[in-house]
């Protein structure tokens, strides 16, 4: 269906969206076009400052429902909310992280100062709003951060079409949009004669995407559209083998000089190809064989396509994406630097344990249950430390990358019978070892998709998480 053809649609359903949303849209009876803030977010580890780019009108209406339009899930590093001029009362609301919001943790940020471009959504308001950027404070709670004037007649604001995507694909069109999560798998360094091969992978991502629970029992709850824009090269980039592609969407490898970590650090490029299709999450298909991915919180989710991980590596970082679930690995090497307080963490699937009896899943913890709940650490950490020698020593020699998979493989295997053994394995409760850190944070399962490799669901309070975001977007029947 060609993008002109699905506007149109998309324009009729809004229609038939019933009366509260007709109000919402516009007192003239016509869906809300979809506005994009895009800014500058500058800084280092020690101060960061927020500049305008551009404010944006994209080509379809706003995909969501306009009866859910703040967002009272308390998630992200960040929150951005649209407050009327007129009135003072707050239009539109979401929690995000960002790729600064990362970066600002790294060690390179306290040597250097480094600008990314971020965008902020929103259905296009009658008249002038005011947009506030809020950020977490030391105590966890959201302070202003930055805030500027929007006015959506301002002659400045850009309603030009950008460079076509290519058309729009219906992986799986479960309804009106407003009615669901919609979820867009958005192709990278696919070249015109490879289209049939990233639908191929969109297709068979999406199937493993739809075997994982809570996925699984909420399928109809989501639309999935696809775009394969094309490259005029195959594949992505990868600087630390000199790789370097001028994709479309800007996909690369080693981020933050980390090898398997995807971003893209080209937003213009990212949102004006993603704003011609009805999205609220985004997963970037990189055409790539060497296992990588990222996800980050109300951003987008990466994964290279062809990699053996591929499957585990898009649900993990989906999580991320979607529901801001937390690493709750700890043994890997990591970009970021240890956090020097120990906080409640504001994602839902970490916690620093500060007051037992105050765990934000305790609803889920089967009584007799021991908080610290024991797991075999040391062991598992020792054995750890062997993998990732013979990881760095694979790495070092330049080795084919069958013997890295091969050696995640045998991990794998063995972590899969460790942890079925573990007395708690089947219980929820507090691990120590998560978000990065081994000691000072717990995990709520021994194993999880966002702890391993393990061919394991998501645990209990991370299937939890991920609905109560779904059911932000998706009206339940």
């Amino acid at each position: 269906m060609r993008l002109r053809r699905l506007q149109s649609l998309l324009l009729a359903a809004f229609a038939l969206a019933g009366p509260s949303a007709l109000r919402a849209a516009s007192p003239q009876g016509t869906p809300p076009r979809t506005l994009r803030v895009d800014y500058f977010h500058t800084g280092n580890a020690r101060e960061e400052r927020f500049a305008l780019e551009r404010v944006v009108v994209e080509p379809l209406p706003w995909p969501g429902d306009l009866a859910k339009t703040i967002d009272d899930t308390n998630l992200g590093k960040y929150r951005f909310e649209v407050i009327d001029r007129s009135t003072h009362r707050v239009l539109y609301s979401r929690g995000f992280a960002s790729i600064y919001g990362e970066w600002e943790t790294t060690g390179e940020a306290t040597e250097i100062d480094r600008t990314f471009s971020e965008s902020l959504r929103f259905p296009r308001p009658a008249g002038p709003v005011q947009v506030v950027i809020s950020k977490r404070d030391k105590a966890n709670d959201f302070r202003e951060s930055w805030s500027l004037v929007v006015d959506p007649a301002d002659m400045l604001v850009d309603a030009s079409r950008p460079p076509s995507a290519g058309e729009l694909l219906a992986l799986q069109r479960s309804g009106d949009p407003a009615d669901k999560l919609d979820f867009l798998i958005l192709g990278d360094g696919y070249t015109a004669a490879e289209r049939g091969k990233c639908e191929s992978d969109a297709r068979r991502l999406m199937a493993i995407l739809f075997a994982t629970e809570p996925f699984q029992s909420r399928r109809t709850d989501l639309n999935v559209w696809g775009l394969c824009p094309a490259a005029t090269e195959s594949g992505i980039s990868r600087p630390s083998l000199g790789i370097h592609r001028r994709s479309p969407v800007g996909a690369t490898y080693d981020a933050f000089r980390s090898e398997r970590y995807i971003l893209t650090f080209d937003n213009r490029a990212f949102r004006d190809l993603a704003s011609q299709a009805p999205y609220e999450v985004v997963e970037i298909l990189a055409n790539g064989q060497t296992y990588g991915g990222g996800g980050i919180f109300g951003q987008f989710s990466t994964v290279a396509a062809d990699s053996l991980w591929a499957p585990y590596v898009f649900v993990h970082e989906f999580g991320h994406h979607l529901a801001a679930l937390a690493d709750e690995y700890y043994t890997s090497d990591v970009a970021y630097e240890p956090a020097a307080d120990r906080l409640e963490p504001w994602e839902p699937n970490v916690t620093a344990l500060l007051d037992p009896a105050e765990l934000k899943w305790a609803n889920l913890v089967a009584p007799g249950t021991p908080l610290p709940t024991p797991w075999g650490k040391e062991a598992f950490e020792a054995r750890s430390r062997e993998i990732q020698t013979e990881r760095r020593k694979i790495r070092a020699e330049k080795r084919p990358e069958a013997e890295m998979d091969a050696l995640f493989t045998r991990q794998r295997d063995e972590e899969e019978k460790r942890f079925a053994a573990e007395p708690f394995a089947a219980k929820v409760g507090a691990f120590e070892g998560a978000n990065y850190e081994a000691k000072g944070y717990y995990r709520p399962a021994a194993d999880c998709i966002m702890f391993t490799r393990d061919r394991v669901p998501f645990c209990p309070v991370c299937r939890h998480g991920i609905e109560r975001v779904i059911d932000l977007y998706a009206r339940r029947k």
